[in-house]
């Protein structure tokens, strides 16, 4: 095959130069008779660290829809995924050479009758760590735990295990070699999943300064969703006649959600871009996450980083160095500048192939 070309600044560094991709991997060495592919500015494939593909509103999709899936977020410019929790084998997409890289969670593992029906293994506190060792097991390094949920009886969100079962499950999946990490929406569940060694917390809208700093201490990850958290007072006014201690609770989440997330951008914890595609959202929109985030005060320059290279390295994968895989994406002007250029990548490349390239 022959040589391929792609010119401009490549980041992070943003020196401009000629990228080469030969045999599917990135050299700086000039080729003699490359192909001349496309100019712009260059990054490494974006990160969705908070995928779920295989996944939609009733459940588990057919092999076809996670294909439709995974190429809307592949044609996005996301490039590797990392799954949350999919009711789906999805193991067969990684087989795929035209389709993302993906990392997967396996199944959620949520307590019974406390989560959106068919989505999990609904399990009571005794089972739960024998239920997160065998996603462990099955896993690619995650275990996803659904750490709290509206609670019928409390009418209110609530922690779905008592801290004693979470420490168990999550000593559980780190023996197995697995990372931990939990679904969280409000305060009561947090501070066990901390002092238990959790790796990761999702959506993160209750967390408190003290515990903020405990999580940048520690090398705690946050991915904080935040077009899911916007939506959090559509799910107030659904639930409002029911439970009015549950609506009053999302109404006050979501107003503290930007001082959670500049907060914990100032305590130095480290946080990864995730669109919820196939939660709250579709799949295809890892560019709308890195403008939501943006828009509530992060620096650009550090949320394209959590979407590109920094995700690939807490995802243990390479970035643009020589001798890397070619997962990249080319863009018209400088994502760092101006992230709304980020739903219009001129040319995308995956393992060494051009699977996407805009209109000429």
């Amino acid at each position: 095959m022959a040589a391929l070309r792609f010119s401009g600044p490549v980041l992070p560094d943003g020196g401009s130069r000629d990228l080469y991709v030969v045999d599917g991997t990135v050299t700086y060495e000039p080729q003699a008779g490359a192909e001349t592919v496309a100019r712009g500015w260059i990054v490494p494939g974006l990160v969705d660290a908070h995928n779920h593909l295989g996944l939609e509103d009733h459940g588990a999709v057919e092999e076809s829809e996670v294909e439709g899936q995974a190429l809307a977020d592949r044609d996005a410019g996301a490039l590797l995924l990392r799954d949350c929790g999919s009711p789906a084998d999805t193991r067969w997409v990684q087989e795929r050479e035209d389709l993302p890289r993906l990392v997967r969670a396996g199944r959620h593992v949520a307590r019974t009758k406390r989560y959106i029906r068919g989505y999990a293994h609904e399990v009571e506190p005794a089972d739960l760590a024998t239920y997160v060792g065998r996603e462990a097991q099955g896993s690619d390094g995650w275990v996803k735990v659904v750490g709290d949920w509206i609670s019928r009886d409390v009418g209110d969100l609530a922690p779905s295990f008592p801290p004693e079962a979470f420490a168990e499950a999550i000593a559980t999946a780190h023996a197995e070699g697995a990372k931990v990490t939990a679904h969280c929406f409000g305060r009561d569940v947090l501070q066990g999943l901390l002092d238990a060694g959790i790796d990761c917390i999702e959506h993160g809208t209750g967390l408190s300064l003290d515990q903020l700093d405990q999580m940048a201490s520690r090398g705690v990850a946050l991915v904080p969703t935040v077009m899911q958290t916007a939506k959090f007072p559509t799910f107030a006014e659904q639930g409002r006649d029911r439970f009015p201690d549950y609506a009053a609770t999302m109404e006050d989440l979501h107003a503290r959600r930007r001082e959670v997330l500049m907060s914990a951008h100032e305590a130095g914890v480290a946080m990864y871009v995730g669109s919820d595609g196939g939660g709250a959202q579709r799949h295809g929109w890892l560019a709308g996450e890195v403008l939501a985030m943006v828009e509530l005060g992060l620096p650009a320059e550090d949320v394209v980083a959590a979407a590109s290279w920094r995700g690939r390295e807490w995802l243990g994968f390479p970035g643009l160095e020589e001798g890397a895989s070619a997962d990249l994406v080319v863009y018209d002007r400088d994502p760092v500048a101006d992230p709304t250029v980020l739903w219009e990548p001129v040319c995308v490349v995956l393992r060494g192939r051009v699977v996407g390239r805009a209109p000429a």
